[in-house]
């Protein structure tokens, strides 16, 4: 024979598996990256005591202003990220949840993945010297570009790698600064032949630009839409698909002439 429950029991007991689900859901590791804001890094600045580009062969200038590469930080593909990091990523304007696989290739290790991300890194950087020197008409037989930069890796910093090699040799064309004394930010991949590249991650970048003290920020402009979702105040965007529109638009900003925006 069975008792009869009461109806608060009844739901009580009902709830136990439910809740139990909540709970294994709650400690279980998901297949989820979580994203934040990363560090930025001046181009015509040093890092660790070392300037982050060495120009030899030819006279290079004195510069002012910033040029700011900008990262997010995100967990790694053996990280555990379970359910209370998901929904606190997903409340945050400061966070992004992914899938692993949109972030990582499956399979690899955190070793792997750093050894791929320095690869991609090494590779930018020489596409940005390619693309300067081009741009500028320069002979890379005497022309030598080092770039030094601990800690980041990935293909996003390229164009940004590429302006500060065009800033430290000929500054905006007509003796002044290519930043206009400003501090700008960007991102963006970049080819030899000075094509730029969507990159991901804007929205998060945008924001580590805005607390490092960037008014302007350089976006490849397929990404206009998710560099404007969480724009800092005061912030203005500007789109650009190659190494010589971003040139020319800084210059014209420098004049205070009109630049295009998103």
């Amino acid at each position: 024979m069975f008792s009869r429950l009461s109806r608060p029991r009844a739901l009580v007991l009902c709830a136990l598996p439910i809740v139990a689900l909540f709970v294994v859901v709650g400690v279980a590791p998901l297949p989820y990256a979580v994203a934040q804001p990363g560090l930025t890094a001046d181009v015509l600045g040093a890092d660790q005591g070392r300037p982050v580009i060495t120009i030899t062969g030819v006279p290079t200038r004195v510069t002012e202003g910033q040029l700011r590469l900008t990262t997010i930080e995100a967990t790694g593909p053996s990280a555990d990220v379970d359910f209370s990091d998901v929904a606190d990523g997903w409340f945050r304007a400061d966070r992004a949840v992914l899938p692993r696989e949109a972030v990582y290739p499956s399979g690899q290790s955190d070793q792997e993945v750093e050894k791929h991300n320095l690869h991609d890194m090494a590779e930018s950087q020489n596409s940005a010297t390619e693309a300067a020197l081009g741009f500028l008409g320069k002979d890379p037989k005497t022309v030598h570009v080092s770039l030094h930069l601990a800690d980041v890796g990935g293909p996003s910093a390229g164009l940004l790698f590429a302006l500060g090699i065009v800033d430290k040799l000929d500054g905006d064309g007509a003796g002044g600064d290519l930043t206009g004394g400003l501090t700008i930010a960007g991102t963006g991949t970049i080819t030899g032949g000075g094509e730029v590249g969507a990159v991901g991650g804007v929205a998060l970048k945008t924001q580590a630009a805005g607390r490092d003290g960037a008014t302007v920020f350089l976006v490849p402009k397929a990404e206009c839409g998710a560099a404007r979702s969480e724009l800092p105040k005061g912030m203005r965007l500007i789109p650009v698909t190659t190494l010589k529109g971003a040139v020319s638009a800084l210059r014209s900003l420098g004049r205070g002439e009109r630049v295009p925006g998103c």
